[in-house]
Formats: C-alpha cells, sequence, structure tokens
C-alpha cells in the first residue's frame, strides 16, 4: 500500500462533485468537526462505558470515552506523521501531515455503533436471534443477513452510520472522507468471516460500499473473487486501535479507584509498575515537590505519565514495523508489539482490571439489567417488523423516527430498521422504552 494513495481527501457520497469553501479547514478537519456536531456522537453521553452511568462520583461514558482516546490518537498521528516525513522526503507537503487529525476523527467515531448498555447490549442483539425467540427467523433471511445479526458488532454499525442512506436522506451518511472512513474500520471482512470472536467490520448492505472506498485506496485484498470480501488494515486502524487500548485500559483503572475498587495503594502500584525503579522515584519524587496531597491528584499525575509512555512506545512500533504494516503483513495490535517489560505492566492491568473491575457488582448489575432491557426490545420489536399488521405492532411502529424503514415491504429491511431504532438509542431512553412497553410507567402530561 500507498501513502500517497492511502491519504485522500476525496469523499463518499460527493466523487467528482466540487464545492466552493467559505473557510481554510482541511478536509480531514471537517470530518472531525461533522461528528462533534452530530447528534449520534452527542448520544454517546448517556451510553455506559463500563460503569454505571455517574451518580455522585463522575465516571467515564462513550462521550468522554471517544474525547480521550481522539486526543490519544491525535499525538500518535501527528509524532508518526513528523518521523515518517523524514524517512520518506516526498511526503512533506503532501495530505500524509494531516494523519494526526485522521487518527483523530476515526477516534471520535470508533463508539458511535455501540448500542447501550456496551457489550452487554451487542450480546444480546446477537442471543436474540441465535438462542432466543428470534431463532425462527434464519429460514426467512439470506445467509448473509444472518450473518450480520448474529455477529452483530459495533464496529459495523458504526460504519453503517456514517455511509448508509437512510430513509428520507437525499445522501448518505456523514459524507466522511474515505481515509476516515476506512480508519475506523478494524475488522476489515464480511460477517460470514466473523468466526469465533464474532467480530467484522461492515454489513452486508455496506459490502460495495466498502469495496468501492479500500479499492479506491488501493487496500491490499486477502479474498479472491467470489469470496466474502477481505481487506488488509488501513495502516491508521493500528493507530485508532492503541489510542482506545491506551484509554479504556488506564482511564478505567483511575475510575476504579475513584469509585474505591482499588484501594489508591493498589493504583499506585499498578501505574508505577510501567517504569523502572529510577523512573519511579522521580515520578514520587515530582508529586512531592508539586505539592500535591489528594489522592486522586496523584494518580491524575501517574496515569498521564503511563499514557504518555504507551503513546511513545506505539509510535515506536508503527514506525519499526511500517514496511510490514503497509505490505498488509502486520499481525495483532502496536500495543501486543512495544517493549516487552511495559506490556507486561500493561498486561497485569488488563488482569486485574478483568477479575476487579469488569466483574465487579456495579458493572454487572449494569450488564444484567441491560441485557434483560435489550432483550425485551428486541422481542417486542422485531415481532412487530415481522408482523406489523397487529395493533399492538402499530402502536410500536408509530415510535419509530422516518429514518428508519420499519414500513417496507422488505422484511430484512424492517429488520435492520429494529437493529438501527434500537443500537442509536441511549441507556436512559432504551430503559424508558423499556418501561413503557411493560407497563412500569406512564407519562405525565
Amino acid at each position: 500500500m500507498k501513502w500517497e494513495q492511502l491519504i485522500t481527501s476525496r469523499r463518499f457520497g460527493q466523487e467528482g462533485k466540487h464545492f466552493s469553501r467559505f473557510d481554510d479547514r482541511s478536509e480531514f478537519k471537517r470530518d472531525y468537526d461533522r461528528l462533534i456536531f452530530s447528534a449520534p456522537f452527542r448520544r454517546l453521553q448517556n451510553k455506559t462505558q463500563v460503569f454505571p452511568l455517574p451518580g455522585s462520583v463522575f465516571v467515564h461514558n462513550r462521550l468522554t470515552h471517544s474525547l480521550e482516546v481522539a486526543c490519544v490518537g491525535m499525538s500518535l498521528g501527528n509524532d508518526i506523521a513528523n518521523i515518517l516525513k523524514k524517512h520518506h522526503p516526498e511526503l512533506r507537503g503532501t495530505l500524509f501531515e494531516e494523519i494526526g487529525t485522521i487518527v483523530s476523527a476515526a477516534c471520535l467515531a470508533h463508539d458511535m455503533g455501540n448500542p447501550p448498555f456496551g457489550h452487554s447490549g451487542e450480546k444480546a442483539i446477537q442471543a436474540f436471534f441465535t438462542e432466543g425467540k428470534g431463532a425462527y427467523l434464519k429460514g426467512q433471511l439470506s445467509d448473509a443477513l444472518w450473518d450480520d445479526v448474529t455477529h452483530f458488532e459495533g464496529n459495523a454499525n458504526a460504519f453503517r452510520i456514517l455511509t448508509h442512506r437512510f430513509h428520507g436522506r437525499r445522501i448518505g451518511g456523514f459524507v466522511m472522507t474515505y481515509s476516515t472512513l476506512a480508519s475506523i474500520v478494524k475488522y476489515p471482512f464480511a460477517s460470514s468471516l466473523a468466526g469465533a470472536h464474532g467480530k467484522f467490520g461492515f454489513f452486508s448492505s455496506e459490502t460495495e460500499t466498502f469495496r468501492k472506498i479500500a479499492d479506491e485506496m488501493g487496500m491490499i485484498r486477502k479474498s479472491k473473487d467470489g469470496d466474502p470480501l477481505m481487506y488488509a488494515r488501513h495502516p491508521l486502524v493500528y493507530l485508532v486501535e492503541a489510542a482506545d487500548d491506551i484509554c479504556y485500559e488506564i482511564m478505567d483503572i483511575e475510575d476504579a479507584h475513584k469509585l474505591k475498587l482499588l484501594s489508591f495503594a493498589e493504583t499506585e502500584e499498578l501505574l508505577l509498575s510501567f517504569f523502572d525503579e529510577t523512573q519511579q522515584a522521580h515520578i514520587r519524587e515530582r508529586i512531592m515537590e508539586e505539592g500535591v496531597e489528594d489522592d486522586n491528584e496523584k494518580v491524575v499525575y501517574m496515569r498521564a505519565r503511563v499514557i504518555g509512555l504507551l503513546e511513545s512506545e506505539c509510535v515506536k512500533t508503527f514506525v519499526q514495523h511500517e514496511e510490514e504494516i503497509l505490505a498488509g503483513t502486520f499481525e495483532g495490535s502496536l500495543i501486543k508489539r512495544i517493549t516487552p517489560s511495559v506490556y507486561a505492566a500493561y498486561k497485569h492491568c488488563t488482569e486485574v482490571s478483568k477479575k476487579r473491575i469488569y466483574q465487579s457488582k456495579p458493572v454487572l448489575d449494569v450488564e444484567l439489567s441491560g441485557y434483560r432491557i435489550m432483550e425485551t426490545l428486541m422481542e417486542d420489536l422485531i415481532d412487530a417488523a415481522v408482523n406489523p399488521n397487529k395493533f399492538h405492532s402499530q402502536q410500536l411502529i408509530h415510535r419509530f423516527s422516518s429514518q428508519y424503514d420499519i414500513n417496507s415491504d422488505s422484511l430484512e429491511t424492517r429488520i435492520m430498521a429494529v437493529l438501527d431504532y434500537i443500537s442509536g438509542m441511549t441507556d436512559i431512553f432504551a430503559l424508558d422504552i423499556y418501561q413503557k412497553i411493560n407497563g412500569i410507567s406512564l407519562p405525565i402530561v
């Protein structure tokens, strides 16, 4: 793959068109701004990241997480651009210099397709078709759509939100640049290749869209003609993934300390383990010199140092493996290829997080409740899509926004309309609809 082809300002849905611009923003900065001001991005403020949405202690939601990932992504892209321009002088003065902005925009969008209640919501959608009341639909849906819905994936749904022409719209999606769109597709293959992990990059309805974008940029195709679509990743995907890996793991440790799931001593041990003894002594000394006495502020400082270290490690790894990445032969993620001692500290954090955070009572309670809410919504709304002439079905269908083609003659289109509707809900809205469907609450006029 070639950087000159991979970084393009060509826009999906506006190919060949030229517009007068009234400011000097780059096309990639326009992508970033469109996402920031969009309704799907704004709704992330009411979607669970890991912990229950804040009560007296503020913890991360999907919105704050995405903003932090975008910040780290900007640093990764800018640092790599500065280094690689020295290796490839021909890239100076080209669009390659803007990869920081591209990565940052893609980071903003990377979680936009996640349903309410995070991974629990994804599992509820998948399970409805694989082991729940929707299993009978297998014979009524195409193999391609069945693969899509039984492996429902937030990453693929984000690509759909950004590119799909929803009902009543003149154009499709957000009209983003090809480079930004490709940079969010972590798994650039069809759902039929999802395998045991259930990961894929685009729904069958967006297959041709992805093919068009990937071929235009010269992304390496790994599948033969006639086989399900599979490509090598766009190189910038590795930076979006690294920014996400850095933020969710380290920020979850900070949140766990605030919620007293981890003591200060445990948190300090985890964060300082990224550094050797000399560096640890320097960090402690710096905290004392600054007069920081509050434990939360000490954690903030240590967390910042860890993020800075991991960012520089991922930059170094990307530059070292640039040739493999462009050849489509690089395996795994950047974070797994950093300095072994640093990765060992990171892996230790993931192990502690799994036991002490992700399996903690507050997190499990949200997952249990969220799963049941999503299960009920799927059962009632899919039934309405399958049997639209029933009285109760019509009551539910009238709740759908006009952008969702719930009245289509095609059953598959109606099924996808339900998934679009449910996956776009915030946690609170999903709870509200659940309560109304079950007669638990009534609107007060």
